[in-house]
């Protein structure tokens, strides 16, 4: 059985070997470990491995928390200690920066983290009905499988949500249409806590009574899914507490549909706001850009400060929501919102919106190559740029600091997603 010592980390947490200059990828290995693994999948550069065994461990491996660890591919890095997950992934960052867009940051900011357990207020999880495996299974996907987990707990959600898991597969197995409900998407707000059932037939009479008296002894709200995202309506209760979230600091509320995009870890985002903003330094009189901009997460906070702001999003339903949250919030007067696919922009149609002192960037994971590309002369003096992919923010910091003149002067992680891959982060760029 092969041995090798582990250098790092890649950016699937897998352990980084090398052995007679090929790079062996080692699925829970941990940095500073001696390990047996075994291969199963073998190229010329690189190969693919288990781990077999650690004959030397790590000071940062622990005890993974959650018994489905390992088979469970909600999570990747429960057995490393959650300050060496934060270190780990601020090497991932500064190895993208330098690797992808060579390009260094001038500081590196403290990481944003905060509760290990509980944090995940929105999920997407499967349903498979009761099959030869073992039953009615709700849950994550097994790791680097189509299976669904059999899962009873989850530690990485909600209590009460976790609470749900057990009565919600005796509630979907007595369902006539269980053959036909192939997903389930949590959503918890400060009010209310959403479960939204994707439905690929109707509900018998039956259905709907054992739902409603579900929603009543759980304390939940059960939204019905057709088809798309945008077909999700609330069953039941029809009224009662709203779906929303709060950024205190900013004395904000916004509301949001049970399927609309918004960060799965509410204390984190709101520690990541303020921190955007105090990079950004919006002034009144100010007229800033929040491109990518979603219900508002950031445009409000910004027309907090006084200074003008226009937010750009690609989704017409989320740009009608956040101009009601603009208005509820009483922000209205400062903010503006347009619909544009920033995809397809061009150097002509980001010149036509007129000149910004500043702008916020929080693009999905492909980045904002087409954006930053098309910055002229006339480009905002100061970007804070909010990453969920290490990968694309180093492309983009690239053109950014070689092509348009702009210093990366602060970078560092947010880490959203404890005991997972998922790199989330924020830079700061200047330009004279």
């Amino acid at each position: 059985m092969p041995t090798g010592t582990i250098e790092s980390l890649d950016h699937e947490a897998r352990g980084i070997a090398r052995q007679d200059g090929k790079t062996i990828f080692v699925d829970g290995a941990l940095p500073g470990e001696i390990v047996e693994y075994a291969s199963f999948r073998r190229k010329a550069k690189y190969e693919l491995a288990h781990l077999v065994r650690v004959l030397k461990p790590s000071v940062a491996r622990v005890d993974p928390l959650c018994p489905h660890f390992g088979i469970c591919g909600g999570c990747a890095m429960q057995h490393m200690e959650p300050s060496a997950q934060i270190a780990a992934k601020q090497r991932v960052l500064e190895d993208s920066l330098w690797h992808i867009g060579r390009v260094r940051s001038e500081t590196i900011l403290p990481p944003i983290h905060g509760a290990p357990w509980g944090y995940r207020h929105r999920a997407r999880l499967g349903v498979r009905k009761p099959d030869a495996r073992g039953g009615m299974l709700i849950g994550f996907h097994e790791w680097r499988s189509s299976y669904i987990a059999d899962i009873r707990s989850c530690a990485v959600l909600p209590p009460h949500v976790s609470d749900l898991l057990m009565p919600l597969r005796s509630l979907f197995s007595a369902l006539s249409i269980v053959d036909h409900l192939p997903q389930l998407e949590v959503a918890v707000g400060e009010h209310c806590t959403a479960l939204v059932l994707r439905i690929l037939q109707s509900l018998s009479a039956k259905d709907e009574i054992l739902l409603r008296e579900f929603a009543d002894q759980h304390q939940v709200v059960i939204y019905l899914q057709p088809k798309g995202p945008d077909t999700a309506y609330r069953f039941y209760p029809k009224a009662g507490p709203r779906l929303s979230y709060t950024l205190p600091e900013f004395g904000l509320e916004l509301d949001f549909r049970p399927t609309d995009f918004t960060q799965v870890n509410h204390a984190v985002n709101r520690v990541m706001v303020r921190r955007a903003l105090r990079l950004l330094d919006p002034q009144p009189g100010e007229r800033i850009a929040d491109m990518f901009c979603g219900l508002g997460n950031f445009t409000l906070p910004i027309a907090r400060s006084g200074a003008s702001v226009l937010g750009i999003e690609g989704s017409a339903g989320l740009v009608s929501r956040g101009r009601e949250a603009a208005k509820v919030n009483g922000v209205g007067h400062l903010v503006d919102f347009a619909v544009a696919n920033l995809f397809e922009c061009t150097e002509a149609s980001i010149a036509g919106l007129g000149h910004f002192d500043k702008m916020l960037i929080d693009p999905p994971r492909e980045g904002a190559q087409e954006l930053v590309g098309s910055l002229g002369e006339d480009g905002p003096r100061r970007i804070v740029y909010v990453s969920c992919n290490p990968g694309t923010l180093a492309r983009d910091a690239g053109v950014l600091v070689t092509l348009k003149g702009y210093r990366l002067k602060a970078a560092g992680i947010v880490n959203m997603f404890p005991h997972t891959a998922h790199v989330e982060s924020i830079a700061l760029f200047e330009r004279p």
